[in-house]
């Protein structure tokens, strides 16, 4: 059976760096610990979890709170997406990912009570209710933690620019000649819905466009089904809107759907925008304009502030905002053409 002392014979190192590299010490050089882990792996070597709980005082284990609405779960394509990013950086540095309820043996006790039992070292939250009474509980405790999509002064949050996000959007359809502009909301009760509605707002007033009654649909929870049910609003309007600016990628499917459904052309007859740019978006027909987030800076950038805290090497609370792009595809043009 392989010890470190054997990896330290093999590397030259002391069996005291070995270990200090196993357990992730900032006085080891990344060089000399790939080089050991490197010699571990060949080596078969298989760290003791509970020799290194006990050693560095961490459980190595990182709580993922995540519950979002649509029913889509971990297959949602965005949060998919940021939740893989921040898992890459977590296994690299050793931890595991344990997801949090809250639910502890069968009986409902709440998400931090679920924290403190597993002793999780912190927290990473996506959410779709931040109303929600047990986050609220976790939110005021000491555990070290980062927040998706959300604003607050007691935790670490990571977010995208969604108000200029939402700006950009429109001074790009406004650019192809648009001035009947509507938006799917992604509902007043989500932060990004929330800052994207308000960028929308905030546009049109500095186009000096007009936002009749009507033009503003809320698709709650970015779900593709509220989109369609949004924009057959929207397409009976009395004054119709030659462009849709939608919230979320999955809201603006299902406003493509429903034009299609109503035998209009998009973007012939309607163009549509939306914000994500999950991975279906470059492959449906027509391939969707969208905004982009980077999933990937987004989930890295939560990893690295929460293990930096974990480690007490991130004190004061930062609150992390990513700028974000327009992405033309098939889906918009100028008003009236195919």
């Amino acid at each position: 059976m392989t010890t470190i002392y054997d990896i330290a014979k093999k590397t030259g190192y002391s069996p005291t760096t070995v270990s200090k590299a196993f357990n992730n010490y900032s006085d080891v050089r990344e060089k000399t610990r790939e080089e050991i882990l490197q010699a571990a792996r060949e080596m078969g070597y298989l760290p003791n979890a509970h020799a290194r709980t006990l050693t560095t005082k961490k459980s190595w284990t990182i709580g993922v709170l995540f519950v979002e609405s649509t029913g889509a779960g971990i297959r949602h394509p965005f949060f998919g997406a940021v939740i893989e990013s921040f898992k890459q950086v977590a296994v690299a540095r050793g931890y595991a990912l344990m997801f949090i309820s809250k639910d502890v043996g069968g009986k409902q006790s709440g998400y931090l009570e679920n924290c403190r039992i597993h002793g999780v070292d912190g927290v990473v939250v996506f959410l779709s209710d931040y109303e929600d009474p047990y986050f609220r509980e976790l939110l005021e405790s000491n555990i070290p933690k980062v927040i998706l999509d959300f604003k607050t002064t007691l935790s670490h949050t990571v977010c995208s620019d969604n108000q200029a996000g939402a700006q950009q959007a429109i001074d790009y359809l406004v650019s192809l000649g648009h001035r009947r502009i509507a938006h799917i909301s992604g509902g007043g009760n989500s932060f990004p819905g929330e800052q994207r509605e308000q960028g929308y707002t905030m546009a049109m007033e500095r186009h000096g466009l007009e936002i009749p009654e009507g033009y503003i649909v809320e698709g709650g929870f970015f779900a593709l089904e509220n989109g369609y049910a949004a924009m057959q609003h929207l397409l009976a309007h009395r004054e119709r809107p030659t462009a849709v600016f939608a919230s979320g990628d999955l809201l603006a499917l299902g406003a493509v759907m429903a034009a299609k459904d109503h035998g209009l052309s998009v973007p012939g007859d309607v163009s549509v925008i939306g914000f994500d740019d999950i991975e279906l978006a470059r492959y449906v027909t027509p391939a969707l304009t969208t905004v982009r987030q980077n999933t990937a800076e987004l989930g890295t950038k939560a990893a690295e502030m929460l293990l930096s805290t974990i480690d007490n090497k991130l004190l004061d609370m930062e609150a992390l905002m990513l700028p974000v792009e327009v992405v033309v595809r098939d889906s918009s043009a100028p008003p009236g053409e195919a």
